[in-house]
């Protein structure tokens, strides 16, 4: 017997039953190298050539960053559709709420969105608490106000009505047959177990609050004696008013994107509000050609200071900071800016300074309206309106502008960038991404540290 060959990794060292194997494989692969060439790219079909996929054609996006943008009705009424125990025995009342506009919004979306969720047969149109006009932390000091105080309420309900016609609209709560006096209170997110989160998390039970309101329901209408809580039925409806704070409570992409860039459609400011904002933007355009040699570009800023802006967000010297650096260092160019601000004091104060650093010509609404619409009388429309109402055309004429900035974590800001993100791809946005570089529309200058103390969990409930 001949001398044993050294063992290997080569074939000589391995079983027979393995050379038989590797020699069938190598022959496999001469006769395969001899067919035509007509297994590309991983087809495996050998009588069909393959046909290269022609590019998709992008649909056309439908611009939804201005005030006064369509509402597209199918994607709420998919989110309608998906409900299926409708019961007009149970009615949503949607009125706690208070603050300044972009907190107004995110309540009264987010408090339609759990009623549909719930299955309530019944809405009662939202109404606006309104804030004191000597002190403007005081967000219940005047009385309460319809819901066209800020908003088109014909718009609201074609909209709702074309989208959810399970949804019975009431304009009070005294027309809503054999209703309680008192509204049943609750909170959506304790119908969950939520640990050790901070109350101010978003509600991960969204999935499952159809099921377990029904069950709150029950279990109330069984441990009551009949006079506070009892099973809905049409000769006793049960009416259902929410704790105050639950506008950043709905983690909104669980709708999907189509639903979250056009459910916001639905509240369109009222049309006198509307006009006098969009007239506020051909003046803020006039004003931009005068200092920019014919350029009617200009960039948009949101101050906010006012005396009920809590002591931890970023002060007037971090803001103005902030905003005039990023001018600079984009190289903007631009000649003039649009101020939206509360506080009159501090508007000039920027106002100097970014003429001192840039040469920029900044102005404010009621500057516009006293030297350019003048001859329509138009900052006394301007005046006659509240402070929060005058915030709207502040709103109008921000979505418009060529560059924004404004400051995280207020609510009007975000509303604003949330807004003006969907100019590009309509209901294919992508959501905006927190802190960083903004979208190459708008920046919002704050801190991004801390997910609850700097509000970040906003970005997530917010409906633009």
């Amino acid at each position: 017997m001949g001398p044993r060959l050294p063992a290997s990794p080569g074939f000589l060292a391995r079983p027979r039953g393995v050379l038989l194997t590797v020699s069938l494989i190598t022959l496999l692969n001469i006769w395969i190298s001899r067919l035509p060439k007509m297994c590309l790219h991983g087809d495996t079909s050998l009588s069909h050539p393959r046909t290269p996929l022609a590019p998709v054609a992008p649909q056309p996006a439908v611009d939804l960053s201005h005030a006064d943008s369509p509402f597209i009705p199918w994607p709420l009424a998919r989110a309608c559709s998906e409900t299926t125990a409708w019961n007009p025995s149970i009615v949503f009342l949607c009125d706690n709420n208070s603050g300044g506009i972009g907190n107004i919004r995110n309540y009264i979306l987010t408090c339609v969105r759990y009623a549909i969720e719930a299955g309530a047969g019944g809405l009662v149109m939202p109404t606006i608490s309104t804030r004191s006009e000597k002190n403007l932390a005081d967000l219940h000091g005047q009385p309460v106000r319809g819901f066209d105080y800020f908003f088109d309420e014909a718009h609201f309900r074609d909209g709702l009505l074309a989208a959810c016609p399970q949804l019975a609209l009431y304009d009070a709560l005294e027309q809503v047959p054999r209703a309680p006096r008192r509204p049943e209170m609750l909170t959506p997110h304790d119908l969950g177990r939520r640990g050790g989160c901070d109350r101010r998390e978003l509600n991960k039970h969204t999935g499952v609050f159809g099921a377990r309101f029904h069950a709150w329901l029950n279990k109330t209408a069984a441990e009551s004696d009949g006079r506070l809580a009892y099973p809905a039925t049409r000769d006793r409806p049960r009416v259902v008013r929410f704790n105050w704070g639950v506008q950043w409570d709905w983690p909104v992409l669980r709708d999907g994107p189509e639903f979250v860039a056009t459910f916001g459609g639905l509240l369109r400011f009222r049309r006198d509000v509307l006009e006098l904002g969009m007239r506020t933007v051909e003046y803020m355009r006039e004003h931009a050609a005068r200092h920019g040699e014919g350029n009617k570009r200009f960039a948009g800023f949101h101050l906010r200071t006012e005396s009920d802006a809590l002591s931890r967000w970023p002060n007037f010297e971090e803001q103005s900071g902030a905003y005039l650096e990023r001018a600079g260092k984009r190289g903007m160019g631009f000649a003039a800016a649009y101020l939206a601000t509360g506080n009159a004091t501090e508007a000039r104060r920027f106002a100097d300074a970014a003429r001192e650093k840039h040469g920029m010509a900044v102005t404010t609404k009621h500057e516009l309206l006293r030297d350019y619409g003048a001859a329509r009388g138009d900052l006394a429309r301007l005046e006659a309106l509240t402070w929060d109402q005058q915030a709207l055309v502040d709103f109008v004429v921000l979505l418009e502008c060529d560059y924004f900035l404004g400051v995280s974590p207020s609510s009007f800001s975000i509303n604003v960038a949330g807004k003006r993100h969907l100019k590009e791809e309509g209901l294919y946005t992508r959501p905006w991404k927190i802190g960083g570089e903004g979208d190459g529309r708008s920046w919002l200058a704050g801190h991004y540290e801390h997910y609850w103390e700097d509000w970040l969990f906003m970005f997530e409930s917010l409906w633009p």
